[in-house]
C-alpha cells in the first residue's frame, strides 16, 4: 500500500470511528488504537501536503450531531484537548508551555478527566437559558430540555451572589456506576443491547428524545471551565472555586502544579486513586492556569495549545479461557458468559465476563484454553478485548460456537434480522419463568414485600407457584403444611414462620399497585416503566389497550414500532391473556383509578406547552405530568407551533422576548390552573 493510498484508507476509518463514537455510541477500538491512527494519519499529511483535504478527521472535532435536535452555533469554539499517554509527552508539553511563554513563571492546574459528554451551558441574569453539546465544535445539538432533568445543573442561581450577566460554562454529563450497573440489568432483562460504558450510556441518554426517560436515568454533571466577558477572576482555578459557591458541582479533585515532577505525582496519584470513584474517569486534564498565558499561547485549528489530556492506561490482563456458558433471561435472549481464571483486575478478581451476544463473540474467535485479554469497560464491567495472540496455547482447544438450541430446554433458538439479541422462544422456559416472577416482584413493579429471588426459586422448585398469577392464590398452609410423623400423627410446629406471614401480607397489599404498574410487571418485552405509564394513560384499561391497533399505539409519543409491534403480540397470545386474566380474578387493578381518571381531560389536546420559572403551587415535573394528563404536550424551547407559555417567577428574559416575538400566548400559574378548573 503506497502512503497515498494509507492516507484515503485512515480517514475512511477513522470517519467510521467517528461515527461510531459519537452517533452510534458503540466504539469497537479502544481509545488509545484510535489515537494511534489519528497520529498516523497526521504524520503521513504533513508528508504530503499536496494530499491536504479540508474534510479530514485530523482538521476536525468528531461529531455528535443529530437530527433530532435544533443544531446551535456555539458562540466560542469548543475544541478538543490533545491526548498523550506516557510521562515524557506530559514533559514535552510543559517545556512547549515554557518555550511559548519565553520563561515567565506559570502554574498548571491538574484535574481528573471525565468519561462522559462534553456540554456548555449558558446562563442570562442566573437562569439557564441553554445547553448545547460539543457536536463539531463550532455546532452542537440544543439538549437544552434533556439537561433540565439534570439535578446537579442549578435551573436558577440565588439572586444575591456576584455572577455575571452572562456567562458560559463548560463540563461533563455523566452516568455514575451504580446507575449504569442498574440500567444495562434492566436492559438485558427487556432482551435489549446493553451500553458498553457509561459513558456510551450517558451520551445515548442525553440524546434521548423523550425528557421523561432522560430524568428517569439519574445522569450527573461535573463542570470544569467558565467562560465570560466579565470573569470574577484572571486565574482558572479561582474561577471554578467561585462557580462552586454559585452552586455549580466542580470537582475538589485539583491541584496546582509548579513542575513537571509535581504534575506526575499527581496522576500517578489518581492512577491507583480512581477504582475507588464513583464514576468513570480516563485520564488527568492539565491547564495552563493562568488565563492571560492560555489567550497569549493561543489555538490550533483543533486543539488549545494550553491544555493537554494524558489518558490513563486501560489496565488489561490475560488469562486462559476454560468455558463459555449461556445464560438465559426473562425474556428468553441468551447471553455467552466467558469463564476464566481468576486473576486481578482493577483491584478485583475476575472470573467472568459478557460476550454480550452472537455477533460479539463470533468476532472474538475465542478457542477454549486460549488465553484472553481482559480489561473492564468504563472501569465497573470486565470484557475480553481480544485474544492474546502472543500467548497461544502449541494446539489451540475447540471453537467456542453459539448454540443453535436453547441450553436449558432444547428449543431452537431464534434471532430476529433486525436485533443483535438470539432468544429461546419458548415461554415455558425455566429460566423464563424464574426471570417473570422475579421482575413480577420486583421494587418497580409490584413490589412486593419480603419475596425476594431465592423464596421464589423455593417455592418454583417445590411446586407452589408456577407464573406470577400463582402468588395470589397462596395460603398459609400451603407456605407451611403440617408435619406429620411416622404414624400420621400431626408434630407441633413451635416455629412462628413470621417470613411466610410477611409474604401473604406483601401479596395481599401488592394489589393496591396501580395500574401503569401492574402494565409494566407483566414482562411484555421492550415495555418499561415510561412506556408502561404511556400506555397506561392513554388506553385507560387493559381491555382498550387489547383493542389498540398498531397505528393506534404508534400515534403516542415515545412509542416505536418495535414496543407498539411487541404489545400487540403480547396481548393476542391466548396464553398470556389467560394470565392476564387470573390476575384479574385475584384483584389485581387493570384500569386506572377513577381518580386519575377525573383528573385527565382532553383539555389540552393538540397543544404544545413550554414551561418556564418557578412556582408556588405544584413543581415544574407535577405541570408537566399536569399537562399530559389533559393531552397536552411538554416542550422545551419556544416556536412558532407553540400555543402558550407557561410562565412562573425569575423565568429568562430571553424566553419572553421569544414569545412576544413571536406573539405566544403568556398564561401565569394562576391563569393556568383556571384554565383547568
Amino acid at each position: 500500500m503506497t502512503e497515498q493510498d494509507e492516507i484515503l484508507s485512515l480517514r475512511t476509518e477513522l470517519h467510521e470511528h467517528n461515527r461510531r463514537y459519537y452517533v452510534l455510541h458503540q466504539p469497537i477500538i479502544s481509545d488509545q488504537k484510535f489515537d494511534e491512527m489519528m497520529r498516523r494519519l497526521q504524520d503521513l499529511e504533513k508528508m504530503h501536503p499536496e494530499l491536504d483535504d479540508p474534510n479530514s478527521p485530523s482538521v476536525r472535532v468528531g461529531s455528535d450531531l443529530s437530527d433530532d435536535f435544533k443544531t446551535i452555533k456555539h458562540k466560542r469554539p469548543m475544541l478538543s484537548l490533545a491526548n498523550t499517554y506516557n510521562e515524557q509527552e506530559v514533559i514535552d508539553f510543559y517545556n512547549r508551555i515554557k518555550e511559548g511563554l519565553k520563561g515567565e513563571p506559570f502554574q498548571i492546574c491538574c484535574e481528573m478527566k471525565f468519561d462522559g459528554l462534553s456540554i456548555s451551558l449558558h446562563y442570562e441574569k442566573g437562569c439557564l437559558t441553554r445547553a448545547v453539546t460539543r457536536g463539531d465544535g463550532v455546532q452542537g445539538d440544543d439538549v437544552t430540555n434533556n439537561v433540565r432533568t439534570i439535578r446537579t445543573i442549578p435551573l436558577v442561581l440565588p439572586p444575591d451572589l456576584d455572577y455575571p450577566d452572562e456567562f458560559e460554562i463548560r463540563g461533563e454529563v455523566i452516568m455514575p456506576f451504580a446507575v449504569f450497573e442498574a440500567l444495562n440489568k434492566e436492559r438485558l432483562s427487556r432482551g435489549e443491547q446493553p451500553f458498553a460504558n457509561p459513558r456510551n450510556a450517558a451520551s445515548g441518554t442525553l440524546k434521548n428524545k423523550d425528557a421523561r426517560v432522560v430524568a428517569s436515568r439519574g445522569l450527573d454533571a461535573y463542570l470544569y471551565y467558565l467562560l465570560s466577558d466579565e470573569l470574577p477572576f484572571s486565574e482558572h482555578n479561582k474561577n471554578l472555586e467561585k462557580a462552586r459557591q454559585w452552586g455549580f458541582q466542580v470537582s475538589t479533585a485539583t491541584t496546582l502544579a509548579n513542575n513537571p515532577e509535581e504534575i506526575m505525582h499527581f496522576i500517578k496519584q489518581w492512577d491507583e486513586q480512581r477504582h475507588d470513584l464513583p464514576y468513570a474517569t480516563d485520564g488527568i486534564v492539565l491547564k495552563v492556569n493562568s488565563l492571560d498565558q492560555q489567550r497569549s499561547l493561543g489555538l490550533t485549528a483543533k486543539n488549545p495549545r494550553w491544555a493537554i489530556a494524558y489518558k490513563f492506561q486501560a489496565e488489561q490482563v490475560s488469562t486462559p479461557l476454560r468455558e463459555v456458558t449461556f445464560q438465559v433471561g426473562r425474556t428468553g435472549v441468551v447471553t455467552p458468559v466467558a469463564n476464566m481464571d481468576p486473576v486481578l483486575l482493577a483491584g478485583t478478581t475476575v472470573r467472568r465476563a459478557t460476550l454480550h451476544n452472537a455477533d460479539v463473540m463470533n468476532a472474538l474467535d475465542l478457542h477454549i484454553g486460549d488465553n484472553v485479554l481482559v480489561e473492564k469497560g468504563g472501569e465497573i464491567i470486565p470484557k475480553i478485548i481480544a485474544v492474546d495472540k502472543s500467548n497461544l496455547p502449541l494446539q489451540r482447544g475447540p471453537r467456542v460456537a453459539f448454540p443453535t438450541h436453547c441450553p436449558v430446554c432444547g428449543t431452537e433458538l431464534v434471532k430476529n434480522e433486525d436485533e443483535a439479541a438470539t432468544y429461546c422462544p419458548n415461554d415455558q422456559c425455566r429460566p423464563q419463568l424464574l426471570g417473570r416472577i422475579e421482575h413480577f416482584i420486583s421494587r418497580k413493579a409490584m413490589n412486593i414485600d419480603s419475596l425476594g429471588p431465592e423464596m421464589v426459586d423455593r417455592y418454583f422448585s417445590s411446586g407452589k407457584i408456577h407464573d406470577p398469577a400463582d402468588l395470589y392464590y397462596l395460603t398459609y398452609e400451603i407456605l407451611c403444611p403440617p408435619a406429620y410423623d411416622l404414624f400420621g400423627v400431626p408434630i407441633p410446629d413451635n416455629r412462628d414462620h413470621l417470613l411466610e406471614k410477611k409474604i401473604l401480607q406483601g401479596i395481599q397489599a401488592s394489589k393496591s399497585v396501580p395500574f401503569e404498574r401492574v402494565l409494566f410487571a407483566l414482562g411484555i418485552r421492550f415495555v418499561g416503566e415510561i412506556a408502561a405509564k404511556i400506555l397506561a394513560r392513554n388506553f385507560k384499561n387493559i381491555d382498550n389497550l387489547k383493542s389498540a391497533t398498531v397505528e393506534q399505539l404508534l400515534e403516542l409519543n415515545g412509542i416505536g414500532l418495535v414496543i407498539a409491534q411487541s404489545v400487540i403480540n403480547f396481548l393476542n397470545d391466548e396464553a398470556n391473556l389467560q394470565f392476564i386474566q387470573r390476575l384479574r380474578e385475584a384483584g389485581l387493578k387493570f384500569e386506572l383509578s377513577e381518580q386519575s381518571q377525573v383528573e385527565q381531560s382532553d383539555r389540552l389536546k393538540g397543544k404544545n406547552i413550554v414551561i418556564s420559572g418557578v412556582f408556588q403551587q405544584h413543581s415544574r415535573d407535577e405541570y408537566k405530568t399536569i399537562i399530559e394528563q389533559h393531552g397536552g404536550k411538554n416542550v422545551g424551547s419556544i416556536s412558532a407551533k407553540t400555543s402558550f407559555l407557561l410562565a412562573g417567577n425569575n423565568m429568562g428574559p430571553a424566553k419572553l422576548e421569544k414569545a412576544a416575538k413571536l406573539n405566544i400566548l403568556i398564561l401565569s400559574e394562576d391563569d393556568f390552573l383556571q384554565l383547568l378548573q
